[in-house]
């Protein structure tokens, strides 16, 4: 199961990097929750890569590190592609955890030290 756990987050930021919005209906359950976000569903993920690839168009995550446990994967990624001097120093970062149900997101938490303008 952990491969299987393994595998979909990889296909996850896969998608996110290919900017293949579709697949995120395969990806996410139809009752995802995204608690950073404070939404539910898949229409959620989709808006929020939107807004990210709109404001970052060369946004690339690369993932550093990766656990699984039981159903949950905990993920360690960085940045890439941000414009405005981000990067000059150190790329940012995400810490992400997401539970898995029935092969696909379920429910996801997460911290990044990203600063978006507006927030």
């Amino acid at each position: 199961m952990s491969d299987d756990i393994r595998a979909l987050a990889e296909r996850m930021y896969e998608a996110f990097n290919a900017r293949d919005l579709a697949v995120a209906e395969a990806i996410f359950s139809a009752d995802f929750v995204s608690h950073p976000l404070g939404t539910v569903g898949v229409d959620s993920v989709v808006k929020a890569w939107s807004g990210l690839h709109a404001m970052f168009p060369n946004i690339q995550v690369v993932v550093e590190d990766m656990l699984v446990d039981a159903d949950k994967a905990a993920v360690r990624t960085s940045l890439h592609g941000i414009t405005g001097g981000v990067e000059e120093q150190a790329p940012p970062a995400m810490m992400e955890i997401f539970r898995v149900r029935d092969g696909r997101i379920a429910e996801l938490w997460g911290l990044s030290s990203l600063s978006r303008p507006g927030r």
